[in-house]
């Protein structure tokens, strides 16, 4: 039967069902219009059926028979292995596809080798560390490349090792006409040759510092060539990977070496840096050494690591911390400091760096030598509170200076002292027994002086303030010197006025002296009450004979005279 013949039956039968189901003769006008409606809807539904049928029957006739096979085949472009390290060898899987029948537009279908695995075996003592690989579809004109990590013994000879290649893979071998496929499975085997190198190779075998946690210092990386040959011009770029470990401002640097044969050991120096708060702890570097071999042929070994940790941060801590700092006085803070480590430090200085606008350093550093690490040392700081200063304990911010093994000034700022800040006290204890005087009355009071403080002082000027009705003739004193709690009695003179009324005035004293740093100070003023009494109408005494002494001397010097 042909397609002609099978479009005629579709069309009788479709028309038979239909005038079957409606029922010929039975139907009036509007329903046979409606049945002729369906049937044209039919027919054209059967058409395009009939046009698809066709074009399927052409595409089937148009397709060609096509016969072929993958070829494929592996190398590797850097068959080149280092001895002592895991080596990354790129193998790269071409096919170079046959086709035996069919045309050039149909060739994929029968050369592309699909669902590929790869999986390699060494020659001892390499070993191979990858597992089998799959790598997808291979054709002729996209080759896919597979990564196999092959571990290369140190004592390994140099030379040539073989690598064997599995591959696996699935193709369509045939395709007829009508669409009729063979698939086939088929896995293969490919040598490739790979070589222990006999240039030069390196190891970084030590790495030490002396730069501590936020410092900087000195690096010092040793360098061992482990090949076969001599290298010369070489140049040794260090790269840090962590943003705790840094080369100055920038994350990598470099060092030269002019030659260095087989086994031989050389030490480049970098300068490094390890900021603040960074833990101590191994930080990685990646090396890359670029050298010269014998052929004068230029190589690079990107295979050199290590990594370095840096020293502890250089602390001190504060003890034992007391002072004599009182309200409106100077005073001392005292303690000792001690050197914690790890590294000795030169020319120590105990800084006062707190800001308190009452408690002023008068001296901002005091100096107490070199201190080996864990080594003490005591310190006196001078220090100022001001009179408007609470009586209070406060926490006092302090630095300690010192000078790195290279001398370098370096500043440890971590470090405070708690002290204590006595209520403010009168320097000078002024007590006068004798507090009466009569109104009218001239008379000498002595005033006992009591050094208040705890420190010596020297050149001590004493001043006598009065106001009405009290006055004073000799209102000064003075002592050369007075330890603390010494007295001495000076005396002044002290008059009051006839008619003063009878009750109780002030007088005043204050006290310019030096104290044991050399310093002038003027004391807070003391006020002492003395009492004015009424007149008892007797002979003041005192003027009298204040009055008869300047008689008698005026008379003495007539005498002289004549």
């Amino acid at each position: 039967m042909n397609w002609q013949s099978v479009s005629t039956v579709l069309l009788v039968v479709l028309l038979v069902t239909s005038l079957g189901i409606t029922g010929i003769g039975a139907a009036d006008d509007d329903d046979l219009d409606e049945r002729e409606a369906e049937l044209d809807e039919r027919e054209a539904e059967l058409q395009q059926q009939q046009a698809e049928l066709r074009e399927t029957r052409q595409s089937m006739q148009d397709r060609p028979f096509v016969r072929g096979s993958p070829d494929l085949d592996v190398f590797a472009p850097n068959p080149i292995v280092q001895s002592g390290e895991t080596n990354e060898v790129t193998v790269v899987v071409s096919n170079g596809g046959d086709l035996s029948i069919g045309d050039a537009q149909s060739r994929d279908i029968v050369t592309a080798a699909r669902d590929v695995t790869v999986e390699a075996e060494a020659d001892d003592p390499l070993t191979v560390r990858s597992g089998e690989t799959s790598i997808g579809t291979v054709t002729d004109q996209q080759p896919s490349e597979v990564p196999i990590a092959i571990d290369v013994p140190d004592d390994v000879s140099a030379g040539e090792y073989s690598l064997d290649v599995d591959l696996s893979y699935t193709y369509t071998s045939q395709q007829a006409g009508d669409g009729t496929t063979y698939e086939q499975s088929r896995t293969e085997s490919v040598s490739i040759d790979l070589e222990v190198d006999e240039e030069a190779r390196f190891d970084i075998v030590d790495v030490e510092t002396d730069a501590q946690i936020g410092d900087t210092g000195s690096m010092d990386v040793e360098l061992e060539n482990v090949g076969e040959e001599v290298a010369t011009d070489i140049n040794v770029a260090m790269e840090s990977t962590s943003p705790g470990l840094g080369f100055g401002e920038s994350a990598q640097d470099s060092a030269r070496i002019d030659e260095l044969e087989p086994g031989e050991t050389a030490t480049v120096t970098y300068d490094v840096a390890f900021p603040d708060d960074t833990s101590v702890r191994y930080y990685p570097l990646e090396g890359t050494v670029q050298f010269e071999t014998d052929d004068g042929l230029d190589r690079v070994d990107e295979r050199v690591s290590s990594g370095v940790m840096p020293l502890a941060e250089q602390r001190f801590t504060i003890t034992d911390v007391h002072s004599t700092l009182r309200v409106g006085e100077d005073g001392d803070l005292e303690g000792y400091v001690t050197n914690e480590g790890p590294e000795d430090a030169e020319n120590v200085v105990v800084q006062f760096t707190d800001e308190s606008p009452n408690v002023i350093p008068i001296e901002t550093g005091v100096a107490v030598d070199s201190l080996e690490s864990g080594e003490s040392a005591p310190f006196s700081l001078p220090v100022d509170v001001s009179g408007e200063a609470e009586a209070i304990d406060r926490e006092i911010d302090l630095a300690v200076q010192y000078r790195n093994e290279d001398l370098q000034m370096r500043l440890f700022e971590d470090a405070a002292a708690m002290i204590g800040v006595e209520e403010q006290r009168d320097q000078f204890l002024v007590n006068v027994e004798d507090r009466q005087i009569a109104a009218g009355e001239q008379k000498l009071i002595d005033v006992e002086v009591t050094n208040n403080l705890d420190q010596t002082v020297t050149d001590v000027e004493a001043s006598l303030f009065t106001d009405d009705p009290l006055d004073s003739d000799d209102d000064e004193g003075f002592v050369e010197e007075l330890e603390p709690g010494e007295t001495v009695t000076m005396t002044f003179d002290l008059d009051a006025e006839d008619g003063a009324t009878a009750k109780t005035y002030p007088v005043s004293f204050d006290f310019r002296y030096d104290d044991e740093r050399g310093n002038s100070q003027l004391s807070d003023t003391t006020r002492v009450a003395i009492d004015v009494t009424e007149s008892d109408g007797g002979i003041p005494w005192l003027a009298v004979g204040t009055v008869l002494l300047a008689t008698l001397g005026a008379g003495a010097y007539v005498y002289q005279r004549q």
